[in-house]
């Protein structure tokens, strides 16, 4: 029984210690993500206001309960995106200062998760179409927010979320890429 325990120990004892095993961790692993080439096309529809969007993005009716009319959800579906959209018609002054109050608000709700909140003047007078840009900076769950006025009577803001949780080091090139979509819409962005 020794003859043949001896031997076995011996070759499983050479085998375990033979070879140059690498213990080093490895490191984190990420999605491929393969964009799509950037093409765009208009929104047209009985809203008060048109704009381009990429090809790539499907637009659809907000489905919510209480939802109002012109109240849209771009999504990126290969993303696992949404750009929301909530169109208001401005009745008052009052209404108006209420609704800019608002979105600064609702952007400025991140702050627990955000390393750092910039805001950008848009302005685009030959067109009448004024707003604010947020860039959230960070963990945030909304990493774009804005908001688009003529400043009498039409109001439309946006907000970018992605279903997932919120890692900035793992979304960052998509919400690049998707940033580059919002910026193109904002600059087409017409009151009709």
């Amino acid at each position: 029984m020794k003859k043949i325990v001896l031997p076995i120990l011996a070759i499983l004892l050479f085998a375990a210690c033979s070879g140059n095993h690498d213990f080093s961790p490895k490191p984190r692993g990420y999605y491929r993500i393969v964009f799509p080439e950037k093409a765009y096309q208009p929104y047209l529809s009985g809203c008060p206001f048109t704009f381009q969007y990429p090809k790539y993005a499907v637009i659809e009716p907000d489905k919510k309960a209480g939802a109002k009319p012109c109240w849209l959800n771009m999504q990126f579906p290969q993303f696992n995106g949404t750009l929301h959209l909530s169109y208001e018609h401005i009745l008052s002054k009052k209404e108006f200062n209420e609704l800019v109050e608002d979105a600064h608000k609702l952007s400025f709700k991140h702050t627990v998760k955000a390393t750092g909140i910039d805001e950008g003047v848009i302005s685009y007078p030959d067109r009448k179409v004024y707003g604010v840009y947020y860039t959230i900076d960070g963990n945030a769950a909304s990493s774009v927010q804005f908001y688009l006025t003529d400043s009498t009577k039409n109001y439309i803001r946006g907000a970018l979320y992605f279903n997932s949780e919120p890692r900035l080091d793992s979304i960052q090139p998509v919400l690049t890429f998707v940033k580059k979509d919002v910026d193109l819409m904002i600059k087409s962005f017409k009151w009709k």
